[in-house]
């Protein structure tokens, strides 16, 4: 089965990182957590869901994994004010491998700069960002394009999760 990179950091959007987190260990996808500090212990920003990085962004290759998950909240963000973890995302794209985001998960798409000419979807607050980004702003429950899967918020999660799970058979 496929070994998924979750890249997260704190205040993450609960949901969007453990719906699809369940359902992609219960098809038997290993799920390891990059983040800035391996061992730190991060909190989603609603329900305080706990997850601990098992690896730091600057110590990971995309050789070692097979698809990207990229949860929403204030996560993206705060993960793309750092060198590392906007290099990791920038450099698993360019390997054409699976790329799933949710919400602002597309903020590190459009930092890594690997975002122009694509189309995808994200949260209400950042279509300009993604129109600026020059990428193609669809509103729709998700959006398929190559590599990339991306939703817009929660109530998109269970299109987000059959699409994805699509993509690593």
């Amino acid at each position: 089965m496929s070994r998924i990179a979750v890249i997260i950091d704190d205040m993450f959007e609960d949901v969007e990182y453990s719906r699809p987190a369940t359902a992609f260990k219960k098809a038997g996808h290993e799920l390891i957590h990059v983040g800035l500090t391996e061992g730190k212990t991060i909190a989603g920003k609603k329900q305080g869901t706990t997850v601990t990085i098992d690896m730091a962004a600057e110590d990971a290759s995309p050789d070692d994994f097979d698809a990207l998950l990229i949860p929403g909240g204030y996560s993206p963000d705060k993960l793309r004010a750092h060198e590392a973890p906007v290099a990791f995302v920038r450099a698993f794209v360019e390997t054409g491998k699976p790329v799933f985001f949710i919400c602002h998960g597309a903020q590190l798409l459009i930092t890594a700069r690997v975002a122009e000419g694509r189309a995808m979807t994200g949260w209400t607050s950042i279509v300009q960002d993604i129109k600026n980004a020059g990428a193609t702003y669809r509103d729709t429950s998700v959006v398929v394009d190559g590599n990339f899967v991306s939703s817009r918020h929660p109530g998109d999660l269970d299109d987000f999760i059959k699409a994805s799970l699509d993509k690593l058979d």
